[in-house]
């Protein structure tokens, strides 16, 4: 084969590299010759505690149905968020999980005319969107590991189209609180989208980080994006959301795939959004696991990041990736992240007591090996 495929793309495509997720158990044990029973996978910031009840159950229900196109719509998701979080159905479009809504809005508003900002040590997938249609990213320095608002808001020129904003954010687990995103708001233009993920916002139990929902009747350019990944444990479904005008719902619908978000999915997010109990426990786990760690770290002589999600960035105070590799050969799996500019950190999702410990034990010997 003599023709350059890769050539044939589209430039923005070809500069692109593809996302490299956290490795699989079952690819672990076959590198290293360990029982799947024996590793623990920390990296992907994923629910321990499995899925609710009511979701599997949900699913079973619907299984029969598995000869039928989705509805298209998400009708009875839709109606269920809706009056959960007192927005219309009309404000709401469903995604193949977040990342969809984040791919969505990006297509339906930029071209490679424009430009996007977001910050330094931001979620992945803002890079990747921005330079799949072309467009300019503007990449804004961190500040304490978290975004800069003041400077992002400086950053935006008139080629500017879209601003992301995650809180909390991934991988640091820096958030941003209530008086500087109303001032980072007031100052975008009305003709700038500014897409504030909350991917991580039901895991947040103080009143230190603001609720993005409260802020879309006052500013029409807002779209907030959510998951059924985290929280809710439906990370292999995919399903996520995002609210905003109709106005920017109406044009991402019209790039949006017809059955995007899949009946399972939608049963199981419409069983689990119901399941109260779960969400508590979710709660429970996630903040005695981030205090088992912090314990764990102080304990080590270790500094880290404070996290308002569900997960931890831990400084070793030295390049990571060989720890990260020996962790791996222990059966290990946390996520490296010198990818976000932090060759330093690991981050480490929180998981159950037991599979905390044996990070943190692992851990210790890694470091007092090495």
């Amino acid at each position: 084969m003599t023709c350059d495929f890769l050539a044939l793309a589209q430039p923005g495509v070809q500069k692109l590299s593809p996302y490299v997720p956290g490795k699989p158990v079952e690819e672990l044990a076959r590198e290293f010759g360990l029982r799947p029973d024996d590793i623990v996978k920390l990296a992907s910031n994923e629910n321990p505690l499995g899925p609710s009840p009511m979701a599997i159950a949900a699913i079973q229900a619907v299984l029969p149905d598995m000869t039928r196109y989705p509805d298209g719509n998400g009708f009875a998701l839709k109606q269920a968020l809706s009056q959960r979080l007192g927005v219309t159905p009309t404000m709401i479009t469903l995604g193949n999980g977040s990342n969809d809504i984040l791919e969505l809005i990006t297509r339906a508003f930029v071209g490679p005319q424009h430009e996007v900002v977001f910050s330094e040590h931001a979620f992945a997938v803002y890079p990747i969107v921005t330079q799949a249609v072309g467009a300019q990213a503007v990449v804004v320095p961190a500040t304490n590991w978290g975004h800069d608002l003041d400077a992002m808001a400086a950053a935006i020129t008139a080629k500017t189209r879209l601003v992301f904003v995650a809180n909390p954010n991934n991988p640091t687990g820096t958030w941003i609180e209530k008086g500087e995103l109303e001032r980072f708001l007031a100052r975008v233009p009305e003709q700038v989208i500014v897409v504030l993920d909350e991917a991580y916002t039901e895991y947040v139990e103080t009143t230190d980080v603001p609720n993005g929902l409260d802020y879309l009747k006052q500013y029409p350019n807002l779209l907030v994006s959510r998951t059924f990944s985290k929280a809710y444990g439906l990370a292999a479904l995919r399903v996520g959301y995002g609210i905003c005008q109709p106005a920017i719902a109406d044009a991402m619908n019209r790039v949006r795939q017809p059955f995007n978000v899949n009946s399972l999915a939608q049963a199981a997010a419409l069983a689990t959004l119901e399941d109260d109990a779960y969400l508590a426990e979710s709660r429970r786990i996630n903040r005695e696991g981030m205090a088992q760690l912090e314990a764990g770290f102080t304990a080590l002589k270790l500094q880290w990041i404070p996290s308002r999600g569900n997960f931890i960035a831990v400084d070793l105070g030295r390049e990571a990736a060989p720890v990260f590799q020996e962790l791996l050969r222990q059966g290990v799996i946390v996520r490296p992240v010198a990818n976000y500019g932090m060759p330093d950190h690991l981050r480490v999702s929180i998981g159950l007591p037991a599979e905390n410990q044996r990070f943190l034990d692992v851990l210790k010997q890694v470091l007092l090996n090495g």
